[in-house]
């Protein structure tokens, strides 16, 4: 499964979804946390490379006994693999994908626009899209955590969200689970932007 991790990434880099320090994967597998390191190329991860936690101890003395440091949205992964409806093991994937942003910069909604397209609404639930906030800000993770999860419950609503200005984050079973989500998402809103509709 760590290993899924760089494939991911190198996937996402060759498709232009990010550039060569962009992006980020975490993984929960129960009480065990790991997350892809910062300013490393992400076409170039592999299992050793990939920071590790314990659930139970996201504390600084902790970060600073790891080898390399964590991604910046450190935060925001927390949040999300720390829901309380968290089973067995979950990824989370955030990447950048060129016409998803283009869609939500040209004044999309994507919760409307994934509605109308069935292989997307079928197998992926599109959430809310989170406003332009500061990238890697405590604010963009908690952003992030509230427009996915139920606010009564706390737990996972939507598989994917739109981040304004910025990418998606997606929720998966696995890294490539969650990749399948940023996709389907990624090909309606290139055929969109085609077909020259307005929002």
């Amino acid at each position: 499964m760590l290993t899924s991790m760089g494939d991911v990434m190198r996937e996402a880099h060759k498709r232009g979804w990010i550039t060569t320090r962009d992006g980020n994967i975490s993984l929960r597998r129960e009480d065990k946390f790991y997350i892809t390191p910062s300013g490393v190329r992400k076409y170039l991860i592999h299992p050793e490379h990939i920071v590790k936690y314990y659930v139970d101890d996201f504390d600084d003395t902790l970060m600073g006994r790891n080898e390399g440091t964590p991604s910046g949205e450190l935060e925001m992964h927390r949040l999300l693999q720390t829901t309380a409806d968290f089973e067995g093991c979950r990824a989370v994937v955030h990447l950048h994908p060129t016409y998803i942003i283009a869609a939500i910069h040209r004044g999309f909604d994507l919760q409307k626009l994934a509605a109308d397209f069935p292989e997307v609404s079928r197998y992926t639930k599109v959430g809310p899209t989170v406003p332009v906030l500061p990238v890697i800000s405590k604010e963009l993770a908690i952003a992030t955590h509230e427009v996915m999860t139920d606010i009564f419950s706390s737990s996972l609503e939507y598989d994917i969200v739109g981040q304004a200005g910025h990418g998606v984050c997606a929720i998966g079973k696995s890294p490539w689970d969650a990749f399948e989500h940023i996709e389907r998402l990624e090909h309606i809103c290139q055929i969109v932007l085609a077909s020259g509709v307005n929002p």
